[in-house]
């Protein structure tokens, strides 16, 4: 015999159900074909675990934040980026219209550029 596995969405909304008092417990489990301990299981587990709900609204807010803080850091970095090679692109021209060897770094590879 296979267990029934549920979604949290489905245990929320009997769960909700319960605490809204329209039903009893035993109703509620009999029309969609439930075993009430199991039930009162998920009703202890969710009253045990409601206050997460209000830390993880700030979690979210928080975690927007720092992806928020992350993309103008990398927008900055790419703008910099691009700004160096530009001027990069102008010195290497430069360079070259008056025939001078492009001066080289050591440890960095100028070919194919």
């Amino acid at each position: 015999m296979t267990r029934c596995q549920y979604t949290p969405e489905f245990k929320s909304k009997v769960v909700m159900n319960i605490l809204q008092g329209n039903q009893e417990l035993n109703e509620i489990c009999a029309q969609h074909n439930l075993n009430p301990n199991m039930v009162r299981k998920w009703k202890q587990e969710f009253l045990q675990n409601a206050y997460l709900v209000f830390g993880a609204k700030s979690e979210h807010k928080q975690s927007q934040r720092k992806e928020s803080d992350l993309k103008k850091k990398n927008d900055q970095m790419l703008k910099t980026i691009g700004q160096l090679t530009m001027e990069r692109n102008f010195l290497q021209d430069c360079f070259r219209k008056i025939g001078e060897d492009i001066p080289s770094i050591p440890g960095f590879d100028y070919k194919g550029i």
